[in-house]
């Protein structure tokens, strides 16, 4: 028995060109996720456990 696979939907028209647009200011907005924090951290607790093997 075979299983009916959807088409996936296309968008068009104004309504892919509003979600473009709006792609495209995201796109601009994006930002970073800064983890030195996390890193230094992880580098203090491999040291004291003696299994940090590189720098």
């Amino acid at each position: 028995m075979a299983v009916y696979i959807k088409p996936i939907p296309t968008l068009t028209g104004k309504v892919a060109e509003k979600f473009e647009k709006i792609a495209r200011e995201n796109e601009k907005k994006r930002g970073t996720v800064d983890f030195s924090r996390e890193v230094e951290m992880t580098k203090r607790i491999l040291e004291k456990s003696n299994l940090r093997r590189f720098k």
